[in-house]
């Protein structure tokens, strides 16, 4: 009998991919969405399913029987940072958390595990500090919405079903994400460091983000909150200059701080925060439970996002 797994908010860039995963190591997969989709999805070969993270419905009878909940919910934090914008970034994911754990709590048949996507913003801005799983938050807006996610997370949870909380660093892959945009502002000649680029940029490869989220909803052993990234988190002026490098594109000036705000704020319609704030997180518990990564080096990683498909 094939295992089943419960993808909330899992039609997006990393849920899909996960989910054609899933699939493929002959897992039934059932996303759970906002609106009206097919039937099947297209792209994983998982079941559509509507749900209303405010409360109960139908949609949880899905949990019946399930092995594993992987919850990816919450509204994208790429948006301008207004009052609103940032109410509905940080009450989104808590309503998600709230709405599977009470969902878990009344199941005949709970899943052994519940996987719960957070993010390395946890730590807040740091300067060079390395940022293990025991660093304490930080201070900032998104390191308080991390830590309310996670508290949540953590009450919500239902004995006897093992939690894991990824923290999730920048998702590098070709189809979504950050990387498409970067990668377009260097081709452009526009792939200078923002700011001082002294900001730490914490970055896992999508086919690694995958196997980790895979390995956490099967691997009875791993418990509590990991670092989601690579192993050699990287400057972000190392970073524009890595991937100016491997487009074979000349220096770029760096963008002064007062232009990444207007340009995020006017033009990109985006948090600046999200692109002068950071942090090197290290997976140091992954590592210690001997996790190996696909692509360690950003150099390989970038070598193999623009190699021809």
């Amino acid at each position: 009998m094939s295992k089943k797994a419960i993808l909330a908010g899992g039609s997006g860039f990393i849920g899909s991919a996960v989910a054609r995963q899933l699939v493929a190591d002959g897992w039934e997969v059932a996303l759970l969405t906002r609106g009206p989709g097919p039937a099947v999805d297209p792209a994983a070969g998982a079941r559509s399913v509507i749900w209303d993270a405010a409360g109960a419905g139908p949609w949880e009878q899905e949990v019946e029987h399930a092995d594993v909940v992987v919850n990816f919910a919450g509204r994208s934090v790429n948006s301008a940072p207004t009052p609103a914008n940032r109410r509905e970034i940080l009450e989104s994911r808590l309503a998600a958390v709230r709405a599977l754990g009470a969902a878990l709590a009344r199941a005949g048949n709970r899943p052994a595990a519940w996987v719960q996507c957070s993010a390395v913003g946890y730590y807040g801005p740091r300067g060079d500090e390395p940022c293990g799983e025991d660093s304490p938050p930080g201070n900032d807006f998104f390191a308080e919405v991390c830590r309310e996610w996670e508290l949540t997370f953590a009450a919500a949870c239902p004995p006897r079903v093992r939690p894991v909380a990824l923290r999730l660093g920048v998702v590098l892959g070709r189809a979504g994400g950050a990387f498409p945009r970067l990668l377009r502002l260097a081709r452009a000649g526009f792939g200078g460091a923002a700011g001082r680029g002294r900001q730490g940029m914490s970055w896992i490869h999508l086919d690694d983000a995958v196997d980790l989220i895979v390995r956490a909803a099967t691997d009875e052993t791993l418990r509590g909150p990991y670092n989601a990234c690579a192993p050699q988190p990287v400057a972000n002026a190392e970073f524009m200059r890595m991937l100016r490098g491997a487009v074979r594109r000349p220096w770029s000036p760096p963008v002064p701080a007062f232009a990444v705000r207007l340009g995020a704020r006017f033009v990109m319609r985006t948090d600046p925060d999200l692109i002068l704030h950071g942090q090197f997180a290290v997976p140091v518990r992954l590592l210690a439970a001997g996790h190996r990564f696909r692509h360690p080096q950003l150099e390989g990683a970038l070598r193999d996002l623009l190699a021809p498909t």
